[in-house]
């Protein structure tokens, strides 16, 4: 059943939705708060932006919210990120999500030069064109620890820019930024985030590979959860 903005207050917001649990369950925090006028999902030619396109239209569709996607192809043009490139995603034993110091290196493999940094000030024109006061991605506080643009520092330093290059002072609001994993999935299970219609995985096949970063991730919070990664990932490929 579509879910539709049940904010009272006016305020309208733009959101960027990947289908991932951060952004999925950003998006159903932010029906709660405002009017949803749009909810973005930007191809730059990520490997796993066939299922990222797919499950985030049907979950716009679920929840009644006006969807569009943005295509990046140029992305290519200045980054060989593992994320676009023939190159393998870090995954299996080559990732140790408990280890600082090894995800700050397999991060290294996934890192898009101000991928971040464009998508949001993408976002922001829209928001602005739209009459949309806020932008809402979807971040935590886990990943911000190897990815600094995910980080509530780096959004408040977007606000102050924004308040420059936009007239309507747009700003930018998460509901998960000070959230790791594990808590996103227990405030997720709360407000009904339909995690079997997720894609977590940084690939593009049947199903969650179950062994990038993100899955591994995924799956530890679930667990914590007591939730079955295995489970889900059935459902999910009934999804498909």
């Amino acid at each position: 059943m579509a879910k539709s903005s049940g904010a009272t207050s006016g305020r309208s917001a733009v959101v960027l939705l990947s289908a991932g649990l951060d952004s999925t369950y950003n998006l159903i925090r932010a029906l709660e708060a405002y009017k949803v006028s749009l909810a973005l999902t930007f191809n730059y030619g990520q490997k796993a932006a066939k299922r990222e396109l797919e499950r985030s239209k049907k979950l716009a569709e679920q929840f009644g919210v006006r969807h569009e996607v943005v295509e990046l192809p140029w992305f290519q043009l200045f980054t060989t990120t593992s994320l676009i490139s023939t190159d393998d995603i870090p995954s299996g034993a080559d990732v140790e999500i408990d280890s600082h110091s090894r995800s700050l290196e397999t991060a290294k493999n996934v890192w898009v030069p101000n991928r971040n940094g464009i998508l949001l000030n993408i976002a922001a024109g829209f928001a602005e064109g739209l009459g949309a006061e806020a932008v809402i991605p979807g971040f935590n506080y886990e990943e911000a620890q190897t990815f600094p643009d995910n980080s509530s520092a780096f959004l408040k330093t977007l606000n102050d820019c924004w308040g420059y290059s936009t007239s309507s002072n747009v700003r930018t609001v998460c509901f998960s930024t000070d959230m790791n994993k594990i808590e996103i999935v227990k405030q997720g299970i709360k407000i009904g985030v339909p995690f079997q219609k997720l894609w977590p995985c940084y690939l593009s096949g049947p199903t969650w590979c179950g062994n990038c970063e993100s899955c591994q991730r995924f799956k530890r919070a679930l667990k914590a959860n007591a939730l079955s990664f295995e489970n889900l990932q059935k459902e999910a490929f009934d999804e498909i």
